[in-house]
This record gives structure tokens, sequence and C-alpha cells, in this order.
């Protein structure tokens, strides 16, 4: 069994509650917004596996050191990752024919600072957009998500609000 910690659109903002719910984890996902290379750094010096994809915000240096789309098996699920990718019945067109050619069970996205954990049913995955977690985007309450993977089962999908986005307010 994994325990998984899913963050997308920091935008370049390091919150210290980052470390106090991903810092026991086995993996780290950022699905894309990162915004600074100082902020992938901290990410990568908590020592779980990190995992990332670059998002439309971020810089060359980013885009360098990260994929726009990932693919990998963790346990025994088919994970894919992108950074703008949609949700289940509005797929992005970017991805959209990936997903259907080869649906994974698990597609990890960001881009909307929407927190989506939802099935698509016709393709038997689970979609999960974990919110946003930085500062920057309209979004009222920040949030990441804690994921235990054992073997092709998924269990104790946590949802961590990190608090509001005073940027807004």
């Amino acid at each position: 069994m994994k325990v998984i910690g899913i963050i997308s659109d920091t935008h370049g903002y390091w919150d210290e509650k980052y470390e106090k719910y991903l810092g026991d984890c086995d993996e780290i996902w950022h699905a894309g917004d990162i915004g600074s290379t100082e902020v992938a750094d901290r990410f990568e010096a908590m020592r779980p596996t990190f995992r990332a994809v670059y998002g439309n915000c971020d810089g060359y240096d980013l885009r360098a050191r990260y994929s726009e789309i990932l693919r990998f098996k963790c346990e025994d699920v088919d994970v894919l990752m992108k950074h703008i990718g949609g949700y289940p019945g509005h797929y992005d067109r970017s991805i959209v024919k990936s997903i259907y050619a080869s649906p994974p069970k698990l597609f990890i996205s960001g881009h909307s600072h929407i927190l989506k954990v939802m099935p698509d049913k016709s393709l038997g995955l689970l979609h999960i957009n974990p919110g946003a977690a930085g500062l920057m985007g309209w979004q009222r309450e920040r949030t990441l998500i804690r994921l235990e993977i054992d073997g092709n089962k998924f269990g104790n999908c946590d949802v961590i609000t990190l608090g509001k986005n005073k940027s807004i307010l």
C-alpha cells in the first residue's frame, strides 16, 4: 500500500502545511503550475518520490525538468497525469484521444482550481483534480488530496483544506 499526496496549482507559493500533510506520503504528485524551481526543489527535498507535470503558467525551467504528460504505474494502478486535462464527459481535446484509446485507472489533472473526485463509469477510471493549493486564482479554499493505493484499489481519499485563499477576499 502507498499513501499518495496529490497537489496542483501552487503558483510559486510554499505553505509549511504541505510538509505537514504530505511529508509522510510515499509519493507526491504535482499536477502542474508549480510556479518556481524553488517550490519544486522543496517538494523534491521532502524525500518521498516526487512526480510532476508542468502547467501552462510554468516557465521553461520547469518545462525542461518535467513533462507535459506523465503516465506511470503506482502499485497496480495505471496513472495518467496532465495539467490541462478536463474531467469525465469534458476531457480536454489535447488528451481525449489518449484517454479513450487506452484508459488509465486514475486520471489526474489540475488547471481549473476546481476540486473534483469523480468516476468515469464508461471508461472505468477515477478522475481527481486536487483543486488549487496556492494563492493565485479565484478558489476560496486551498486544497490538496491524500489517497491510498493498495494493489489496484483506492482507499481513504481525504480532501485536506489548507485555508482560505486570502488573495481574493
